[in-house]
């Protein structure tokens, strides 16, 4: 039996990519934004989220985060706080999914290789959790996506 994934990520590499070479293994249904994959979360039938970091063709009004308080951050600054919740969208995406209940393993496409630490904090906070660099191929994506452990 195939596993569902949800893919969320802004553009359609990724749905087209591991539809291509994963579809006899998983069948994939794709969310543009948070906000569509809390929507497709809420009908369930879904094993493991597979999520995007980045998310810079979505617009402002569809991003989540609380785009006022970086401004206010960032010294009013709202072009750079702008470009920070699309650079970091997965992790704002990953706490509502969590916020919402939905406790399904997620494995990010993001190399936190050079950021161990900010990794762990996710892990903790927010597991179950993995990652994927972008240099994975098919065969990486099909063992983390294939995971029952799906412990960090």
């Amino acid at each position: 039996m195939k596993r569902r994934v949800l893919i969320v990520e802004d553009g359609n590499e990724y749905s087209t990519t591991l539809g291509r070479f994963l579809s006899e293994s998983f069948d994939f249904v794709r969310a543009g934004n948070g906000l569509e994959a809390l929507d497709a979360l809420g009908h369930g039938g879904f094993e493991v989220v597979f999520l995007d970091m980045r998310f810079d063709r979505v617009p402002v009004e569809r991003l989540l985060g609380d785009l006022q308080a970086q401004v206010a951050r960032l010294g009013g600054d709202s072009e750079r706080a702008r470009r920070f919740l699309e650079d970091n969208q997965g992790t704002f995406v990953l706490a509502a999914l969590r916020e919402a209940g939905h406790q399904l393993p997620v494995v990010f496409s993001y190399d936190f290789g050079e950021e161990p630490r900010r990794f762990r904090n996710l892990a903790q906070r927010f597991g179950p959790l993995h990652f994927l660099d972008s240099n994975a191929g098919p065969v990486e994506i099909r063992e983390a996506l294939a995971r029952d452990d799906q412990d960090t």
